[in-house]
């Protein structure tokens, strides 16, 4: 008997040794700290502001921006793609919450069949038609022991929540985009006045020229050039036009409509830049004011989960199910204590070698871990310096402009001081023309600097979050996923 004792505790040790392991197995990454990110120089010497309002382009000053910002957000179809993708991940997190609970099933059938003599004998029903009736009622239920089924349940919730920022983050990305094309609609007009005004320069100029040239005062050279002039003008009176039609094509696109939604749209109004200055805590609260770094921590969050569930899988579970019911054959009464039958008891599963599978899984669901840590360290390194990045080019374009103003109001005085001349008998009206020239692109240059301030404000205000407003849930517990990686036994 103790040599039989000795056979069976050593069998079941070498069972144990062979069991599938997942030592040696863990994740690398660490998600950053926002405060550890320097930005104080880089920041320095700003006003402190708030963040973005929620309907921060009404601060734009153009209450038809506000029409098609609001128009695109019903219509456009990429929310409808964003909402559709938020709503999967929330059944994929109803079906993980279903398989933490119990099965209960049932069925019944009714079949007749003729069983041959050469399988029956007929003293024992072969050779005669029969019916059989079976009904059953089962139940299984698979016990999480170890809270695998659990995190998996919380690991798709996770990814639900971001599914369902990452939809606001689409509506932030199409507001501004609305924004940025509105803008560029605007300067698309004022490219067009500047290249109209220049074609009547150049045409009075080649009006001019030709008088000159008949009256014997220029050579036909000083006319081809005027000629030239003349078709250059129109080559960028052609291209103002054609960048107005292709600023309201994609804003018809922005707003999901056809091509003719675009034409409706009026010549927008001047708009007002945001002010140069960010919130005062804004490394370590960028975080919570930016959907895309809120849904980037959910999916920390989510794979962290999944390392937990893939542990689980090393561990021996419990499972318990039941069975009854009732079967008869031919006219007998199926209803009845004899037809009854009836399985019930616990079952113990215990992995010993699966040629790597879970190994292979489990270190799979490390590098997911790792891959979304790094996902969300570059986003949030991409996210700061994306803000100091606008702050900068913001104060640069308003050096640009103030030295940009000097040079259009210089060219605007010198532009007069021709007239003046002209109409004194001085010089000649070519001459003013040739002045006009320099102050028509200085226009030209100024109105571009406008559009690009007024864009980058756009982006600044999208760096920020765009009105972002984290809700109850929103964002993930702090340190939850690190805290989850980290408190998981290795089996």
């Amino acid at each position: 008997m103790r040599l039989h004792h000795i056979a069976v505790a050593t069998a079941l040790s070498l069972a144990l040794a062979a069991c599938a392991s997942s030592g040696g197995l863990h994740p690398d990454g660490k998600p950053l700290d926002p405060a550890g990110l320097k930005a104080g120089r880089s920041l320095a010497g700003l006003s402190p502001a708030a963040w973005p309002a929620e309907d921060w382009w009404t601060g734009l000053g153009d209450p038809q921006l506000d029409r098609l910002i609001a128009e695109a957000l019903a219509d456009n179809p990429s929310l409808a793609a964003a909402d559709a993708r938020a709503r999967q991940a929330q059944a994929q997190a109803g079906a993980a919450d279903a398989e933490r609970g119990p099965t209960v099933n049932a069925g019944a059938s009714v079949a007749g069949a003729r069983i041959p003599t050469t399988v029956l004998p007929a003293d024992a029903g072969g050779g005669h038609f029969a019916w059989a009736k079976y009904g059953y009622a089962s139940f299984s239920w698979g016990l999480d022991l170890w809270g695998g089924k659990r995190a998996a349940w919380e690991a798709a919730l996770g990814e639900a929540r971001a599914a369902e920022i990452e939809a606001r983050a689409a509506r932030l990305e199409l507001s501004s985009n609305v924004a940025r094309a509105y803008v560029q609609l605007g300067y698309a007009f004022a490219q067009q006045d500047v290249a109209q005004a220049e074609l009547a320069r150049a045409r009075q100029a080649r009006e001019l020229t030709g008088q000159r040239v008949a009256a014997g005062l220029d050579s036909q050279l000083q006319l081809k050039q005027a000629d030239a002039e003349v078709a250059s003008a129109e080559q960028q009176r052609a291209v103002a036009d054609r960048a107005i039609d292709a600023a309201r094509s994609a804003l018809a696109v922005l707003l999901g409509k056809g091509p003719d939604r675009g034409l409706d749209i009026a010549r927008p109004q001047p708009l007002q830049p945001a002010a140069l200055a960010v919130p005062a805590q804004l490394p370590a609260e960028l975080l919570g004011h930016r959907p895309d770094l809120v849904a980037a921590r959910w999916r920390v969050e989510a794979a962290a989960k999944q390392i937990k569930t893939a542990r689980t899988e090393f561990l021996p579970n419990v499972s318990i199910s039941a069975l009854a019911g009732l079967v008869a054959m031919g006219g007998t009464n199926l209803f009845q204590m004899p037809a009854r039958f009836y399985d019930a008891g616990p079952s113990l599963s215990l992995p010993i070698f699966d040629g790597g599978r879970r190994r292979a899984n489990l270190a799979e669901k490390d590098a997911q871990y790792d891959l979304a840590v790094a996902q969300y360290d570059q986003a949030l390194v991409g996210a700061l310096n994306q803000v100091a990045d606008d702050l900068s080019a913001l104060k640069a374009q308003q050096e640009q402009l103030a030295a940009q103003q000097r040079a259009l109001d210089a060219a605007s005085q010198a532009w007069q001081l021709a007239e003046q001349r002209y109409k004194a008998g001085v010089g000649s009206y070519l001459e003013a023309l040739v002045v006009r020239q320099q102050l028509l692109a200085a226009e030209q240059r100024m109105a571009a600097l406008k559009a690009q301030q007024v864009d980058q404000s756009v982006q600044l205000i999208q760096a920020l979050g765009g009105g972002f407003r984290p809700q109850a849930g929103d964002a993930p517990p702090a340190d939850a996923a690190s805290d989850s990686v980290s408190s998981t036994s290795h089996p």
